[in-house]
């Protein structure tokens, strides 16, 4: 049997309504868990109580250094720890970063999406490379929109490959801008979670915010801005070089991919790889990887992803 004392709000959260928190302990690692108050009692075999205790720990020193949490993202932790795919809660909350946009406070989720934040804060070009779910774009455009209203620069650009008709979309019904819409709209959709959408309007119109294929960027020099390039996998090595090579002064450059979701042509490489393999050598650009335990999706995409990683 161990005892301890969890701080006030901790156990308000942990011991939520239903206490369903505490019957997924109880149930994940075999032990009983009652409380009196702030109180905790675990009783198992030792080596489950000490694993529940250091979990108790966690969330209680967590909780007094302002983390939140809800009750889904807790409980996917606590599944996780118990499957071993994360040592503990630190590994899942880490240290606290807010990046604020007017709709909503964006907090990363594990401790990659924590060394993208700060290296997209210190360095002109980072590369966020992982499968699908794990924040790679939501986390550069709340970075982007922060900049941006805190006038660090002048306007955003996203840009993505619309590689799936060839870049060539004359074929498509509707003006320009109706055709491309469909290639970029998961990046309208951040940032319409982030701003509100008559704002995000007027910035598009006032040349503020730029959404558009990739193609479109060649031959332009891309100053005083924040530039997203998405889906960067899509990217033929011409095209990434062309890229990477209109960053100007005062720009900063996110490129995000995930090189096993890659839809060039048979035989055709992929931008993105080899731009890997050609720039790993520069200490000023940095390189931030992500796997399944950094999928904020819901839980079976994460299951999902490590099934193909394994696989």
């Amino acid at each position: 049997m161990r005892k301890l004392v969890l701080p006030e709000k901790g156990a308000e959260i942990l011991f939520d309504v239903r206490d369903e928190n505490v019957r997924l302990l109880e149930s994940l690692f075999d032990v009983k868990i009652s409380a009196r108050g702030s109180q905790v009692t675990i009783e198992g075999q030792p080596q489950d109580v000490d694993s529940v205790e250091q979990i108790f720990v966690d969330f209680g020193n967590l909780v007094e250094e302002g983390v939140e949490f809800s009750n889904g993202d807790l409980r996917d932790a606590l599944r996780q720890i118990a499957q071993r795919s994360a040592q503990g809660l630190r590994d899942l909350f880490p240290k606290k970063i807010v990046v604020r946009t007017p709709l909503r406070e964006v907090v990363p989720r594990s401790n990659n999406q924590v060394a993208y934040l700060e290296r997209i804060e210190q360095l002109d070009l980072v590369f966020g490379i992982g499968p699908a779910g794990t924040g790679k774009t939501y986390l550069a455009v709340a970075m982007a929109l922060s900049r941006l209203l805190n006038k660090s620069v002048g306007r955003i650009i996203l840009a993505r490959p619309a590689v799936e008709a060839g870049e060539r979309l004359g074929f498509l019904p509707g003006d320009m801008q109706e055709k491309v819409n469909p290639y970029l709209r998961p990046l309208y959709d951040a940032l319409y979670d982030m701003l509100d959408a008559e704002k995000v309007q007027k910035f598009i119109e006032r040349g503020v915010i730029e959404i558009a294929p990739l193609a479109f960027m060649r031959g332009r020099t891309l100053s005083n801005a924040f530039i997203i390039l998405d889906e960067a996998q899509n990217a033929t090595a011409e095209q990434m070089k062309m890229f990477l090579t209109r960053i100007g002064i005062n720009s900063k450059a996110v490129v995000t991919g995930d090189v096993t979701q890659i839809d060039l042509p048979a035989g055709q490489e992929s931008g993105l790889v080899e731009s890997i393999r050609i720039l790993k050598g520069i200490s000023e650009i940095g390189f931030c990887y992500f796997d399944h335990r950094d999928v904020v999706r819901h839980r079976l995409v994460q299951l999902i992803v490590q099934a193909y990683e394994k696989a």
